[in-house]
């Protein structure tokens, strides 16, 4: 402790030094070509003149022309670390002038949500739920597809998938392995016959009302039983 034996007339704080803040500070930033400048998608970056792109052919039983669709991707970060492919536009082609109107708004506004940036995962589950009112059709291979506009968003996931933008929702392998003992199950029920089940008469065949035998069939022209001889005809 200093004792002050003379009157205080005035007091200022001490701060350090302009110079010693400055060398501090140009110790903690780093050369801005050492710091790695990394890209990401917004509406104000520019198209560059090539994109990678992938084009998917759909092929629906409700329309005589297929169509094609091409999703071209952008690639952020090129040769780093950060290397990235984020879709960019997408277009569809069609022989089809039918329904030329609502393809081009829809590949604009999916475009500009491409572009926009972010999340663009929802749109798999927007597009997918779109239903069509006059009824939907069957994929081969015995898939329901409710509407086109849905096989579109099943064609963005895929796309999505493939550059690592979605994961995929396989079964792991006890999934698989239960599901396999079901079916195997279910087979071997199916094949198992009591004596009432099986028929000596041809399959389709219905109950005769006189007999109650299933073998009443179409017979020239008539419905007739197999098993007592009853017709329809007399």
């Amino acid at each position: 402790m200093k004792k002050i034996e003379k009157k205080i007339v005035g007091y200022s704080v001490s701060q350090p030094s302009q110079n010693s803040d400055s060398k501090k500070n140009t110790q903690k930033e780093e050369p801005r070509e050492h710091r790695a400048e990394v890209i990401r998608m917004h509406e104000k970056l520019e198209r560059p003149e090539i994109l990678v792109g992938s084009t998917y052919k759909v092929k629906t039983p409700i329309s005589d022309h297929a169509m094609y669709v091409t999703i071209n991707d952008i690639v952020l970060n090129k040769d780093t670390d950060d290397e990235k492919r984020r879709p960019f536009e997408i277009f569809i082609n069609s022989k089809n002038l039918d329904h030329y109107q609502w393809i081009v708004a829809l590949t604009r506004v999916i475009s500009a949500v491409f572009r926009k940036g972010g999340d663009v995962t929802f749109l798999v589950d927007e597009l997918k739920a779109v239903f069509d009112p006059r009824g939907g059709y069957w994929q081969p291979g015995g898939k329901f597809m409710p509407s086109i506009i849905a096989e579109l968003g099943y064609i963005v996931e895929k796309h999505l998938i493939s550059i690592g933008l979605l994961s995929t929702t396989e079964l792991d392998e006890h999934q698989k392995e239960l599901l396999n003992q079901k079916r195997e199950e279910f087979e071997n029920a199916k094949k198992q016959q009591d004596a009432f089940s099986k028929s000596d008469y041809p399959d389709g065949a219905q109950l005769c009302a006189k007999c109650n035998d299933t073998a009443v069939i179409m017979l020239d022209g008539c419905m007739t039983c197999l098993a007592c001889g009853d017709s329809k005809c007399g």
